[in-house]
């Protein structure tokens, strides 16, 4: 019997299925596609999912050292100055996806993760002590037996359906987009800014949305891949099954902007994308668990992909769920644990759900719209605006349910580093649960002696706004204190938070 089996070899079934081998569990990964996936479907990362791979020691491996948080994002197609921010924690990382996941198939493979291309799930039942699946492979159907299943399938999950897991929503297919890898002429970029120098528009800025009463322009020169984008809303259905073209591009660049864009073929080697996608879907599972089959990514939710949260919402899911699945298959901790997964996660994706909607509707056509616009526009020069609309794109204004009275309780871990020069990421690696101790020698490693095969401590000095964290192996603080000698209460509530999230301890 296998322990877990994770239907999807995308970004996040890569991602949980590493987060369980770090946690000693070797899932088996069944992806239904022969070979990676050459399309991009995303460019990059944004919010606390780049903080996220630093703290697996992932980030290094596509960009280097993590860098400073961006000085300005977009929020509905209108510039967010971050500098206005006081905690500004938004990131950015501009990788594309297929780089991600090329990234993070080498890192399974060095966990020993299994991978099956060309398996994919095709019927399931359940019972009390585990999962029976049918599988077609390259050389015919067979089954496996699984403690747990998790969908990692996408929005149009095959595990989800097998499972008779509703997925309640609304499609709307009055919208159309077209993406395409292109040249522009160098004379039309602006040496100062990057961006495009339009007739009748003045510079339209790089990875910006560009909004006008007929639709949204973005014009996006990644390093050796320029994006030209365009969405519209056509007020009718139409027939997509034809061949997009880049004469179709320069057609709908014509529409949104009032002027042509001479646009040319894509230099260098493909894959070139060449996409036209119409509508968008807005979807949320009825659940994220059902028995022994729980959800991950687009399998639990869909949503525009405005602001990119989409794999800031997916792998942290992911993240989320890998260190608890894991103690469950251990027997450390009863298996009540797994219901805090969707307990977690699904407030988060209501509010993604929420601002990707709003920013929707921010860049529909409408003399109503525009009005609005030029109000939002009054509120994003006010700093707590700007703070409020940054956490909530970065995810930092995320508070799981805390279990004492301290600010820090249920939030992400701050950045901090030791008097040493250790950085918290560096710490984090191993995705085990810290508890860092950085009293004036109050020994709250004593406390956790029971729980020492699971919590790693560390003492030292540091610059953090608390003095002891028991941070969670998915970055959130479990418990926080104060004092340089926390009181018999303050221990106590310590040793009901390491039993809450890692079970009993054990005699020693």
């Amino acid at each position: 019997m296998e322990d877990v089996v994770i239907a999807g070899a995308g970004p996040n079934g890569l991602m949980l299925a590493c987060e369980l081998a770090l946690a000693g569990i070797r899932p088996l990964v069944l992806e239904r596609l022969p070979e990676p996936t050459t399309e991009n479907r995303a460019n990059g990362l944004v919010g606390q999912v780049v903080r996220l791979l630093d703290r697996r020691g992932l980030h290094e491996r596509l960009a280097g050292p993590i860098g400073p948080a961006a000085p300005a994002f977009v929020f509905g197609a209108m510039r967010l100055d971050l500098t206005l921010a006081e905690h500004n924690s938004l990131n950015i990382l501009g990788v594309p996806q297929r780089q991600i996941e090329a990234m993070l198939v080498e890192r399974a493979a060095e966990l020993g993760v299994e991978i099956r291309r060309g398996h994919e799930l095709t019927g399931l039942t359940q019972d009390a002590e585990a999962v029976t699946i049918d599988v077609a492979g390259p050389d015919g159907t067979y089954g496996l037996t699984t403690r747990y299943l998790v969908g990692a399938d996408g929005g149009k999950s095959v595990t989800r359906k097998l499972a008779g897991i509703g997925f309640p929503g609304v499609t709307e297919d009055r919208t159309l987009s077209h993406t395409a890898n292109a040249t522009v002429p160098a004379e039309l970029v602006d040496p100062a800014s990057g961006g495009l120098q339009v007739p009748g528009h003045g510079v339209i800025p790089p990875f910006f949305h560009y909004r006008t009463e007929t639709g949204l322009f973005v014009f996006a020169p990644f390093p050796g891949r320029t994006l030209v984008t365009t969405m519209e809303w056509t007020g009718e259905e139409g027939d997509d099954e034809r061949p997009m073209t880049l004469d179709e591009q320069r057609a709908s660049i014509r529409r949104v902007l009032g002027a042509d864009l001479p646009i040319g073929p894509p230099e260098g080697d493909g894959p070139h994308l060449l996409r036209r996608l119409r509508g968008r879907n807005t979807r949320l599972a009825d659940r994220f668990r059902d028995g022994r089959v729980l959800l991950v990514g687009d399998a639990a939710h869909v949503h525009s992909a405005i602001g990119g949260p989409g794999l800031n919402l997916g792998l942290q899911d992911a993240v989320g769920l890998g260190w608890k699945l894991a103690a469950v298959v251990h027997g450390r901790v009863p298996a009540g644990l797994l219901d805090t997964y969707e307990g977690e996660r699904r407030p988060v994706a209501e509010r993604v759900v929420m601002h990707t909607q709003a920013q929707s509707a921010l860049i529909a056509p409408g003399g109503e719209v525009t009005a609005l616009r030029e109000l939002f526009g009054e509120l994003l020069r006010q700093p707590s605006t700007v703070q409020h609309i940054a956490d909530l794109m970065s995810g930092a204004d995320v508070r799981y349910e805390p279990g004492t009275d301290h600010p820090l309780d249920g939030r992400w871990a701050p950045d901090l580093e030791l008097a040493d020069g250790t950085r918290l990421a560096e710490l984090t690696r191993s995705a085990r649960p810290l508890l860092l101790d950085f009293t004036a020698g109050a020994s709250l490693g004593d406390e956790a002696k029971g729980w020492a095969d699971r919590v790693d401590v560390v003492t030292g000095k540091a610059s953090a706004p608390a003095t002891a964290m028991l941070v969670r192996p998915d970055g959130y603080v479990a418990w926080a204190s104060d004092s340089d000698d926390p009181d018999e209460g303050e221990r106590k509530t310590l040793r009901v938070a390491l039993e809450r999230w890692f079970g009993s301890p054990v005699d020693m």
